[in-house]
């Protein structure tokens, strides 16, 4: 993957790096190897190792411990904002969903109120907020599998219901572009999928909606290496198997519009997106018995 394509890793990587670095130095001002501190803390002296070349993040109580131990209460406060600026912009899986899947779909809720306008680009799934309710079923128990959370798929379910309201709001504007691997992607039974389908064909014709679809046959300009949603002019996320990414660097932002922007100029609009998206939904109904069993 080219270096520009992993700007927000390597941001996330760099930060981490030199929250670790700030650590070493201030065990180093305070003359203490790496067991000599482990042995002050009671920790294991790989902890330590971890911590100073980033290859762990520190808990609060952590950074606390450290600066008591080091003589480096002064520096508590900084250290501890550089560590919550680095846990927005990585933020894990594990640790967002704790408390199940909800709460994450509230927090959204409070992000998609301040967005007025909207992009997102998927090249896998169907985006959240185009969702049928039994399509996010699916992609809510897999998340409840995957990560082993406490299961709160109806609550899940309902708060994405919730967030789709602001789909019908005249203040706000959505741009969405799909490939074709989107709608053809074998992430639910058939049945499901044909009025996961279905949903996007009424969507595309909302006024404040505007829904693309990237045909297999295509021509592309930017490789769609993964999906990522555009809030304004203000953050992008990107989520991975492990952490949803939080990117608010304009240098970052721009990047992610450009990208965008190359993405969307190769989609099909209007009735050739719907096009598509029926071509798609003759195939499945093919595999779907009838009512009479045929």
């Amino acid at each position: 993957m080219p270096a520009n394509k992993l700007s927000g890793v390597s941001n996330v990587h760099e930060s981490r790096i030199a929250l670790g670095r700030r650590l070493r130095e201030l065990r180093t001002a305070a003359n203490l190897n790496g067991r000599q501190l482990a042995g002050l803390l009671s920790w294991p002296a790989s902890k330590i190792s971890k911590l100073e070349n980033g290859r762990q993040n520190p808990s609060d109580d952590d950074i606390r411990a450290w600066t008591g131990a080091t003589g480096g209460e002064a520096e508590t406060e900084a250290l501890l904002a550089s560590l919550h600026t680095l846990e927005l912009q990585h933020a894990e899986w594990r640790r967002i969903l704790h408390a199940g899947i909800r709460p994450r779909q509230n927090e959204l809720v409070g992000i998609d109120q301040q967005t007025k306008l909207f992009r997102v680009f998927e090249s896998t799934v169907i985006p959240g907020l185009l969702q049928t309710a039994e399509y996010a079923r699916i992609r809510f128990a897999e998340s409840i599998r995957v990560f082993n959370l406490i299961s709160d798929i109806n609550e899940a379910v309902q708060g994405r219901s919730r967030r789709q309201e602001i789909l019908y709001l005249s203040d706000k504007r959505f741009h969405f572009v799909l490939t074709e691997a989107a709608l053809r992607m074998r992430l639910c039974p058939p049945e499901i999928m044909l009025g996961q389908l279905d949903r996007l064909v009424s969507l595309s014709a909302l006024p404040n909606v505007r829904l693309g679809i990237i045909g297999f046959q295509a021509q592309y300009t930017a490789s769609p290496w993964h999906g990522f949603w555009i809030y304004d002019t203000d953050r992008v996320i990107v989520e991975t198997y492990s952490a949803a990414l939080n990117l608010a660097q304009p240098p970052e932002i721009e990047l992610y519009v450009n990208v965008f922007d190359e993405l969307a100029a190769v989609a099909s609009y209007g009735r050739a997106a719907r096009g598509i998206i029926n071509g798609v939904i003759d195939d499945l109904a093919a595999e779907v018995p009838n009512d009479d069993g045929s």
